[in-house]
């Protein structure tokens, strides 16, 4: 919830962010207590999902740089005339809570500000 507010409050402030802004806005907020990093990412293979993600114009992933947190976070930025809504529906959908080998995230918090989609996979406790 807190980097949900984050996202929002970013993204309502200031609506040109883009997603590489509002991605190291987020992986460095106060709530993340371990050593994260935030890349841009290209269209196919997601980390955290079972099928390739496509249809969107810039996504930046935000994540631990140790790959034990079953932490995932991605902001994604949609072409103005997209369907804002299939496409959440298809993370939803291809999201895999147990991506990670030996550890499972416990919640998924999916959200949309226009063209921009904040989607998260983490565990209760955003402790490393």
């Amino acid at each position: 919830a807190t980097l949900l507010d984050v996202f929002s409050t970013e993204i309502t402030a200031n609506s040109a962010l883009t997603a590489q802004e509002l991605a190291d806005t987020l992986i460095t907020n106060e709530a993340i207590l371990f050593s994260g990093m935030a890349m841009p990412m290209e269209e196919g293979f997601l980390m955290g999902f079972d099928a390739d993600i496509k249809g969107f114009e810039q996504a930046v992933a935000f994540a631990p740089m140790i790959g034990t947190i079953p932490f995932i976070g991605y902001v994604f930025d949609l072409a103005d005339d997209a369907d804002v809504a299939a496409f959440t529906t298809t993370l939803e959908d291809n999201a895999n809570l147990r991506w990670n080998i030996c550890t499972a995230a416990e919640q998924m918090v999916i959200a949309t500000y226009a063209d921009k989609v904040f989607f998260l996979m983490c565990p209760n406790s955003l402790e490393g």
